[in-house]
């Protein structure tokens, strides 16, 4: 009998002991991991090419090819959507992008630890939709088949987070592609059903293949994909009905993750820690609490938790307020001022924060106030808190930008849609058999766990059990949060949302108004503490006529 690495890894839980698996995939337990080394704040500089990742460039036109269908995942199976070459419209933009490895200085005070980035980019790069343009993304796999840091396995899949794409093209676990091969995906960038409230803001991209997502996230497989429309131009000097939102170099995208060192400084991973792995160095845009140097002016800062368990809450060290614009992947319909805000994994937050009144050098703070030691859930506020981000205020600068008291009025909402709910499901995250589960099954891609109709709205509700809490993401569609525990939602979550934290104090019981529309086919939903997501708490649903 031959024994998957799933099968090894429950083993390896099972008796407590650190493994060797095959390929020289090292792993041990959380116990036996040291804490990082020493290192100094708030040397490295957020720079282009360095925290500030490139723009991705579009190439030239090129042939779709057949979707890679001989590469087999860690737990055996193969691709489950394989299509041949593809026609695509007339004005798509076509991408190519090499996963690679790459040596990345985290800081100077540690050695370059060997990564995989997307063009060799940590983060990848950032492309930038634009609503009416499609785009071809080509994505090929150049990682290593063995290599000697034994995070991750050179299997990927590539899900747009929070996008509206094909069935086929959202990065379903099992349509992975390995070593020398590659995939093309087909992204329309259009409103789903012509809904102007369905225009994206910012999404992100990250591996998502079956049973290994949270190491090759963690290993580096993550980039930006914000979205530019009619309202949201990408312009600040635009005019109305442009929103004059701070854009170009005032348009600044801040991902936050944790990350561990052993004791020679370099990168590791703890893959028994099925809980949610925590690392005790804070990074944005890969580097250990980096600066930026910004002008008295406001400033849009797209905020990522890209980490694979830890929950943040984010504030100002100075106690300045955030105006809330948008979350996960749409703008609000107004602005909401916060002094502070909580972001569980995968969760977004687009804020603007107007430094007009600072003194020129002040140093303020991005800091989280959340305690957490352990990965299934986060603790309580401590005092002062960590800084992750020093914004260092050093000049002047013009600001034509605004933030308009309107930004994307609701065209659909429940008033609109919850007269024609038909249907209610209930999903449970729970603890199981010493792993993670959703209505006491495990992930099974013979089984599946929904069918809703295209365009028929439902009610969806996620309930977490035990003191755990689970960042539930759903693919294709983002909801409107009705309830937390039967009462109104808070006002950043009165938006839409594709990334929702369930349990413990964050309610144990979450109500969600959802419609899938246009495609068809199988997609998948989950937590997104993604240790949780590759001990298989994850279900999919089929749209269907």
């Amino acid at each position: 009998m031959q024994l998957s690495r799933r099968d090894l890894l429950r083993l390896g839980i099972a008796t407590g002991a650190a493994s060797v698996l095959p390929g020289g995939w090292r792993s041990s337990r959380a116990s036996d991991l040291a804490s990082s080394p020493a290192t100094r704040p708030f040397v490295l500089e957020l720079l282009p090419g360095r925290g500030i990742p490139p723009i991705a460039r579009p190439v030239a036109p090129f042939a779709t090819r057949p979707d890679p269908a001989d590469c087999v995942n860690v737990d055996g199976t193969t691709a489950f959507h394989v299509h041949g070459p593809r026609a695509v419209p007339a004005g798509t933009e076509f991408f190519i992008v090499h996963e690679r490895p790459v040596e990345h200085l985290f800081s100077p005070d540690l050695p370059p630890s060997l990564l995989w980035g997307y063009d060799g980019s940590i983060p990848g790069p950032t492309f930038i939709a634009r609503s009416g343009t499609p785009q071809l993304v080509r994505f090929v796999n150049d990682l290593p088949e063995r290599d000697s840091v034994g995070i991750g396995e050179p299997i990927t899949a590539i899900h747009r987070h929070g996008g509206f794409q094909a069935a086929e093209d959202d990065g379903y676990p099992l349509d992975t592609f390995c070593t020398g091969q590659s995939r093309d995906y087909f992204f329309p960038n259009r409103p789903d059903a012509g809904l102007l409230q369905n225009e994206h803001s910012t999404n992100w991209y990250h591996d998502h293949a079956i049973d290994i997502t949270a190491q090759n996230v963690y290993r580096g497989l993550a980039g930006f994909y914000p979205y530019r429309n009619r309202i949201d131009t990408g312009n600040e000097n635009d005019p109305p009905p442009a929103l004059g939102l701070p854009s170009g170099d005032f348009d600044v995208p801040v991902l936050i993750q944790d990350r561990r060192f052993n004791r020679d400084g370099f990168l590791v991973y703890d893959s028994f820690d099925h809980n949610g792995f925590l690392g005790d160095k804070f990074c944005v845009n890969g580097l250990i609490q980096p600066f930026l140097r910004v002008a008295r002016r406001k400033y849009r800062f797209r905020i990522l938790n890209g980490s694979n368990a830890r929950v943040y809450q984010l504030s100002l060290s100075n106690g300045q307020p955030f105006v809330a614009i948008a979350s996960d992947s749409h703008l609000f319909e107004h602005p909401v001022t916060v002094k502070s805000f909580v972001l569980g994994p995968a969760e977004r937050l687009e804020v603007v924060v107007d430094f007009k009144d600072a003194r020129l050098g002040d140093r303020i703070f991005l800091v989280n106030r959340l305690e957490q030691t352990d990965g299934r859930k986060p603790g309580n506020l401590v005092s002062p808190g960590t800084p992750l981000l020093e914004l260092v205020v050093d000049r002047d600068a013009a600001d034509p930008s605004r933030v308009p008291d309107t930004l994307l009025p609701v065209t659909e909402g429940p008033r609109e849609l919850l007269p024609r709910v038909r249907v209610q499901r209930r999903f449970k995250f729970e603890r199981t058999n010493g792993a993670w589960a959703i209505n006491g099954e495990f992930f099974d891609e013979n089984r599946i766990n929904a069918r809703p109709r295209v365009g028929e709205p439902e009610i969806w509700v996620f309930e977490s059990g035990g003191g755990w809490v689970h960042p539930v993401h759903v693919h294709l569609a983002e909801g409107f949060v009705l309830s937390r525990d039967g009462k109104a939602p808070p006002a950043l979550e009165r938006g839409r949302k594709d990334t929702l934290l369930v349990g413990a104090s964050f309610a144990s019981e979450v109500r969600i108004l959802i419609k899938f529309e246009e495609f068809l086919g199988r997609f998948a939903f989950h937590c997104h503490n993604i240790e949780h997501e590759d001990m298989r708490m994850m279900g999919q649903f089929e749209v269907v006529p």
